[in-house]
């Protein structure tokens, strides 16, 4: 019997290992799976590269991993805003290297991952400092900027619902990146409200199928791992 929900969470974090690149869901606070985080900084692992929208907000979440030191790059779009302290901090003092992607790039070239496609051509960055070294092609009278896909080892992600086949569905906002970055990843952890029972979910109403995702993990925003 396939059952994806009766972990806990450290036993769903136990694979990850020092070095290991990690996609962590979240557009801003929308999304993020903070628990996920708090688990991995207690577990101790060092020298993580992530890929996520942003470099974190205030003191708490993908922040909090920051701050403790584990992640050695960070590749994202947004790395500065208001309440980025801790990544401001960080990269001024140079312990931690940042990968500057445009946030439509960092989509497609994750979404490239998960469809098993190679690299992609895009037209957003030619001609910047984000296309330097990078191949690029003139077609049909544009310009365009050779992109790779952006694999991971795990993504962390947050879901409303899922049941114990690992199907998800979202709510609203939170639904952002976890789609496909669960695509995109070899091992998929979702973080969820709620584990429902099989065959209770709308089969309309699920957006990423069990078979992306191997663990799920059910945690309610604020419980402590």
């Amino acid at each position: 019997m396939i059952d994806k929900s009766h972990l806990s969470l450290m036993e769903a974090l136990s694979g990850i290992g020092d070095g290991s690149r990690i996609m962590v869901g979240g557009f801003g606070l929308a999304g993020q799976p903070a628990e996920l985080m708090d688990g991995l900084i207690e577990q101790g692992v060092r020298d993580l590269v992530i890929i996520s929208n942003n470099a974190g907000n205030g003191d708490h979440g993908l922040a909090r991993l920051l701050k403790s030191g584990a992640v050695r790059k960070i590749i994202c779009s947004f790395p500065r805003q208001s309440d980025s302290w801790v990544f401001d901090e960080l990269y001024r003092s140079g312990k931690i290297e940042l990968e500057l992607v445009p946030q439509g790039n960092l989509a497609c070239r994750i979404q490239a991952a998960g469809l098993g496609l190679g690299p992609i051509h895009t037209p957003t960055g030619y001609g910047t400092l984000l296309a330097e070294g990078k191949p690029t092609l003139h077609y049909q009278g544009k310009d365009y900027v050779l992109e790779e896909p952006i694999h991971a080892d795990f993504a962390l992600i947050r879901a409303h619902q899922g049941d114990r086949w690992g199907n998800l569905n979202y709510r609203k906002a939170a639904r952002n990146f976890g789609p496909i970055m669960a695509m995109a990843a070899r091992v998929t952890i979702a973080q969820v409200s709620e584990v429902v029972e099989l065959g209770s979910l709308d089969p309309e109403q699920i957006i990423t199928p069990g078979i992306f995702v191997q663990h799920v993990i059910p945690i309610q925003p604020g419980e402590t791992p």
